[in-house]
């Protein structure tokens, strides 16, 4: 696999856009833009292929995915290198990510045979309760580009899994891994029109016509909370099928027990990650009076010591956002952070030179700070003081947003109480990260609908079927 491998597996007519790394502005690749006729030859393509498909076994479909897993992981250092170029992450992450967006075709590999149904006498006696699980049919996948190999996978992984053909639109700052994982289903053995890529540009107008088509009945969305909102109102008009993947302001709690090289390893993890451009970021730190002044001291350090640097440098501990205008809204935040009372600690000056960078930043600052009600999407962290454990939970849940949270205690039994007070889909005890194939990801209120991954994930593709027999 390779850029250019990539970027020539995609067929489209009309412009061409270009693939630019933001670590220096240059272009990587050109690749067609999609036109509306493309878009409704992917649904063509998909609807066409979904009969065969859907009913071949189980077993068949697991075994491409397994192949696709085999793959991914033989050519994980050019898949990883390709993210870095086109999104900007350090290396290290993205290794980390292409090995992670593997995992989901292994997992879901093993659950393509594992879908389970019901078999009961009714309560009442006059019937045989029969439940099985069919494939919902054609779906859309929308994916964003801040994990531009993870997130397809987890989608497209239990899409297969389920016996779904889907339509992938992938953000266009980051096209060529979704290409290239394209390229590499075919290889493992997937079928024509199963798997069907489509880049338009903008993608709104091509998004709203292939939901419009009858066709499409399946929708899954990973993006900003604003653009789900829109997609979902779409979506109504049809009824369509929807998950969502949304927006998140993580709040990273460490209570004065906590350990505090744990937790300061564990912030460096949850903040850092990807530049802090993930939605299970920490967005949010909320640390207990006796202790804040040593973790902020702390966490600065080991902030400020990062090299900032373009994502295949050696030994680069950050590199850039995907694009200059992402890097511009970073900036606009912690600027207006400092002018309404934040205390910068470190960073939180635009560098001069090419290249979309933001350093590594800490602020200090009040509860009511304007930062705090923003999903930033980069390497910052507002550290706020707190003076019981109650009031970090208050502050913690006062958000539209649950994804996932943080919590860091020298005592189990206390951090699980404040695990379980916490209005988030997902609870990280005592660690940076938590995500996982095989468990649930997703989140409460404003952060989505439906889960990813885990047992449940490849539900989000099936339909429920209840047969009511006399046996």
């Amino acid at each position: 696999m390779s850029i250019d491998t990539a970027a020539t597996a995609h067929k489209a007519s009309g412009e061409l856009h270009a693939v630019v790394d933001p670590s220096d502005g240059s272009t990587i690749e050109q690749i067609p833009v999609s036109s509306e006729a493309d878009c409704d030859a992917a649904v063509e393509s998909a609807a066409a292929a979904f009969p065969a498909f859907a009913a071949s076994s189980p077993r068949a479909r697991g075994e491409m995915l397994r192949k696709a897993y085999e793959l991914m992981t033989a050519e994980s250092e050019q898949f990883a290198r390709l993210v870095s170029r086109e999104n900007g992450k350090i290396l290290a992450d993205a290794r980390a990510e292409v090995a992670y967006a593997a995992e989901f075709f292994r997992w879901f590999s093993e659950e393509a045979v594992r879908v389970a149904g019901d078999f009961r006498l009714a309560p009442n006696g006059d019937k045989t309760i029969v439940v099985t699980h069919e494939p919902v049919g054609v779906s859309l996948l929308i994916t964003p580009w801040n994990f531009p190999a993870a997130m397809a996978t987890r989608k497209i992984g239990p899409a297969i899994a389920a016996g779904c053909t889907v339509i992938l639109k992938p953000a266009m700052e980051t096209p060529l891994t979704a290409l290239a994982i394209v390229d590499l289903l075919a290889r493992a053995g997937v079928p024509d029109g199963v798997v069907t890529i489509v880049t338009p540009s903008p993608a709104g107008p091509a998004v709203s016509r292939m939901l419009r088509d009858s066709r499409v009945r399946n929708l899954s969305f990973t993006g900003s909370t604003e653009v789900g909102r829109l997609l979902l109102k779409q979506a109504s008009d049809r009824v369509i099928r929807t998950s969502m993947e949304l927006g998140g302001n993580a709040p990273f709690i460490v209570l004065d027990d906590a350990d505090l090289d744990e937790a300061v390893d564990g912030a460096m993890v949850a903040k850092l990650r990807n530049g802090g451009a993930a939605c299970t970021a920490a967005n949010r730190f909320y640390v207990s009076r006796p202790i804040a002044a040593e973790f902020s001291e702390r966490l600065s350090e080991r902030m400020s010591a990062l090299l900032m640097a373009p994502g295949l440098t050696e030994g680069a501990g950050l590199g850039a956002s995907v694009s200059m205008g992402e890097r511009d809204k970073i900036a606009e935040l912690v600027d207006a952070s400092v002018a309404a009372g934040a205390q910068l600690l470190t960073g939180g000056a635009t560098p001069d030179g090419p290249g979309a960078f933001y350093p590594a930043t800490v602020l200090r600052l009040d509860r009511d700070n304007p930062i705090l009600a923003q999903e930033i999407f980069g390497p910052v962290a507002p550290v706020v003081t707190v003076d019981s454990d109650d009031e970090a939970i208050a502050l913690a849940n006062a958000s539209e947003f649950g994804l996932i949270s943080y919590v860091f205690s020298g005592q189990l039994a206390r951090a699980m109480r404040v695990a379980r007070s916490l209005e988030s889909g997902m609870v990280a005890i005592n660690k940076g990260v938590i995500s996982d194939p095989a468990a649930p990801f997703g989140g409460y209120k404003q952060s989505g609908l439906g889960r990813e991954g885990g047992f449940a994930g490849i539900h989000e593709f099936l339909e429920s079927k209840y047969i009511g027999v006399d046996i």
